[in-house]
């Protein structure tokens, strides 16, 4: 099926509605703060934007829902009822990529989820492995007003933010995201290995007390 690319004009704030969806609203709404839920769903809908600024077409260059399974559940590892024995990334993707088979969605889809969440803080090797990594990487960049390609800086209209941060208010992401990580990092050396966002999260709040992360989004264009 080919489905038109996702215009200036079109509901910026509209879900798949799907069931596979609804399903992973149900999951991560009751797993996440909300502040991170409200992060993962602004990802989604970032990168959908992004894919229209590209000229991709959902079911046509992509499938929609494994990009709104994707970016929305691209934090799973930091889950409060997770084991938190991986770093989280690679956490997350395991449990997405279990949750997706259990729905029925096909083996090799999930994986293709479960590599776009586990690379999503990896530049260099994202933006090389398919079109799905590259919408969740940069989705999720998006939302952090931190855009992979500086071509992207204008892709979301000033309406369209305060369409989505009405719908999605940031609530302190940025500092409640970082705990979160960060949190899930000190449980187990193995989740914070050096030179990863986890283990680099966390040298930082116990060296300074704050991370650069924090103190470099205070003056964004989506504030915190």
């Amino acid at each position: 099926m080919t489905g038109p690319t996702y215009e200036a004009t079109a509901d910026p704030i509209a879900l798949p509605g799907t069931p596979l969806a609804d399903a992973v609203i149900g999951l991560i709404r009751s797993v996440e703060t909300p502040s991170v839920f409200h992060h993962s769903i602004r990802s989604y809908l970032f990168a959908r934007l992004l894919a229209g600024r590209r000229g991709l077409a959902a079911d046509r260059d992509y499938d929609d829902d494994l990009l709104f399974a994707a970016c929305t559940m691209h934090d799973l590892g930091v889950a409060s009822d997770g084991p938190h024995t991986q770093r989280f990334e690679v956490e997350g993707a395991d449990r997405a990529a279990a949750f997706l088979i259990d729905h029925a969605v096909p083996e090799a889809d999930a994986d293709q989820v479960w590599e776009a969440i586990a690379l999503h803080t990896s530049p260099g090797i994202a933006e090389r492995r398919g079109t799905l990594c590259v919408l969740v990487r940069e989705g999720v960049a998006l939302d952090f007003d931190d855009p992979v390609d500086a071509g992207h800086l204008g892709v979301v209209t000033d309406e369209q933010a305060e369409a989505v941060h009405a719908a999605y208010p940031r609530l302190d992401m940025v500092r409640s995201l970082t705990d979160a990580i960060v949190a899930q990092a000190a449980k187990d050396p193995r989740n914070a290995p050096r030179h990863t966002v986890p283990g680099e999260l966390l040298r930082e709040r116990e060296t300074y007390g704050r991370t650069r992360l924090e103190h470099a989004y205070r003056g964004s264009r989506w504030g915190n």
